[in-house]
């Protein structure tokens, strides 16, 4: 039997459109604007200035204070200006525009190595060299990786889970991923094991990617202490929580971590970013990208430099569908529709997705009928029907009682709702204010 999460979940069309293709290089582009906030927490500090030239690999952006990350200029080339651009959620955000003039690398870059199984390095030094390379989780929540490998006092990791799932309908980057650099993330999994002492990782596929379950359970052979489990085809099963109780069967409490029930997870991008950093000394400047879309010529999975306009991907993948009603940034689930599509490539970008204009429209809103599908659903076990109203009406003190900030953003209330209520963008408008609350309140 299938492993899986036992509150709520979904089946939506899985519409892997590119799940058979494999990973190509997206050509360098003219040029990049690489955002200084790419991840949680404080935004980094520019090193460059106008007029600089800069090498691919070289730190252009430090990291400032704890929840912070480090910025690399992705391309070689000259610094053509610091401005605010654009990001896929709407915001301005300072970045650095480079124009390039080639591809000359960091000297210390290891780019031809092929592969490198040898662990040199101890607990310590692995932290220092993913804080160094400006790691961030790569499955969306853009956490910094050396926050996330530094638990809090008095906690202590029993096991690694590493989350190859890819839930999310339409995208197929962590999957390419999986059957292109499966030995790579193996390694990586024996350094995240060694930073946090524990001695099993477990990594969860769902069934609808046989070749990679097959794939990965052939490389786990030769390693000690990884096993591959194959779990239910159930959205969301990516949810960092519902991994963790389908494969461990731990529940991790409201408003806790993962580590509070002896876990840490690790998405296999973020796995594989792990490994470039520790064995070829180079920093996060590039990742997997899905384009994709019904009406989309040729889509793919681009490995694709940071900082790269998504208009670059759309052309690659065959340019924009005639009948194009909306460009998003992820999936249809979780994803962010975007203004325009100069927004530039982040850490964070797992896909871009172009909807046809008849599922781009938001049918008519009817009024609410009790009918709880939204409950049911729900893998959080809260009541989207109640937390909506609440966030309306400004209601925070009851909205935070009501748990509002388990909401794990999946969308799959307003998926099933047969009122075609905005449910989380409302959920998602009162936990930004309860946020803000609980901030202030701690200060």
């Amino acid at each position: 039997m299938l492993k899986t999460f036992h509150k709520g979940g979904i089946h939506p069309p899985e519409n892997k459109l590119s799940a058979q293709k494999p990973v190509q290089d997206l050509p360098v582009p003219r040029s990049v604007a690489i955002l200084l906030s790419q991840h949680m927490g404080a935004p980094a500090k520019a090193l460059v200035n106008k007029g600089d030239d800069v090498k691919t690999g070289q730190l252009i952006g430090q990291g400032e204070g704890f929840l912070s990350g480090n910025i690399h200029s992705s391309v070689s080339g000259r610094v053509a200006k610091i401005e605010e651009v654009q990001d896929v959620s709407g915001y301005r955000r300072q970045a650095v525009f480079i124009d390039v003039t080639g591809d000359e690398w960091e000297n210390n870059i290891k780019r031809d190595l092929v592969l490198d199984k040898e662990i040199r390095y101890d607990n310590a030094e692995i932290l220092k060299r993913i804080a160094e390379a400006g790691i961030v989780g790569l499955g969306g929540a853009t956490f910094p990786t050396h926050v996330k490998l530094t638990l809090p006092r008095g906690k202590k990791a029993e096991c690694l889970i590493i989350n190859g799932v890819e839930c999310e309908p339409y995208l197929t980057s962590d999957h390419a991923l999986m059957l292109e650099k499966g030995e790579e993330i193996m390694v990586g999994i024996q350094l995240l094991k060694k930073a946090l002492q524990v001695n099993m990782a477990y990594i969860g596929i769902e069934n609808n990617k046989p070749d990679a379950i097959d794939h990965m359970r052939r490389l786990a052979l030769a390693y000690e202490g990884i096993k591959v489990c194959s779990l239910e085809v159930k959205y969301p099963q990516g949810g960092e929580k519902q991994l963790i109780q389908a494969i461990v069967g731990r529940e991790v409490p409201s408003g806790g971590l993962p580590v509070d029930v002896g876990v840490v997870a690790f998405n296999v991008g973020t796995v594989f970013a792990v490994y470039e950093a520790l064995q070829k000394n180079k920093p996060l400047i590039e990742r997997i990208v899905t384009i994709t879309g019904k009406g989309l010529k040729n889509p793919a999975n681009f490995r694709t430099r940071i900082g790269t306009p998504i208009s670059v991907l759309i052309e690659a993948a065959g340019g924009m569908p005639d009948n194009a009603g909306k460009v998003i940034s992820g999936g249809p689930m979780m994803g962010k529709a975007l203004s325009n599509t100069e927004v530039p490539v982040v850490k964070g970008t797992s896909g871009i997705l172009i909807l046809p204009e008849e599922e781009s429209t938001r049918p008519v809103i009817q009024p609410c009928i009790r009918c709880a599908k939204c409950v049911s659903v729900c893998p959080m076990g809260l009541e989207p029907y109640l937390l909506m109203p609440l966030s309306q009406q400004s209601l925070f003190d009851r909205l935070e009682l009501e748990h509002v900030m388990d909401c794990i953003e999946c969308g799959s209330c307003s998926y099933s709702c047969p009122a075609n209520l905005p449910l989380l963008d409302f959920i998602r408008l009162g936990k930004s204010n309860i946020g803000k609350i609980i901030r202030t309140r701690k200060k």
